[in-house]
């Protein structure tokens, strides 16, 4: 098993990206860090969905998940700052 941990400073905040991977899947995600996520359980939406996914496909989730929930607000930050993060997860 694996440890990534990803962080990204977007225009105002930190976007941070951690979990695990177990045979080529993303186990115990977290998605933390000093923003903001409007309502408030779409961030653990956010993270259930990546939760037991195929570590390439985490990337293409994040966007989906986004073009699906509309009503998701991310004040200064966006899709791309989250993807950032968990390139920088998967690199280190």
């Amino acid at each position: 098993m694996k440890h990534h941990v990803g962080e990204h400073k977007a225009k105002k905040g930190l976007i941070r990206i951690e979990f695990d991977e177990n045979e080529g899947r993303a186990e115990h995600v977290r998605i933390t860090g000093d923003f903001f996520m409007y309502p408030e359980d779409a961030l653990h939406e956010l993270e259930e969905r990546l939760e037991g996914q195929r570590i390439e496909d985490l990337e293409h989730l994040i966007d989906e998940f986004f073009a699906m929930r509309l009503d998701v607000e991310t004040p200064y930050v966006n899709v791309e700052d989250f993807k950032i993060a968990l390139k920088k997860a998967l690199e280190g």
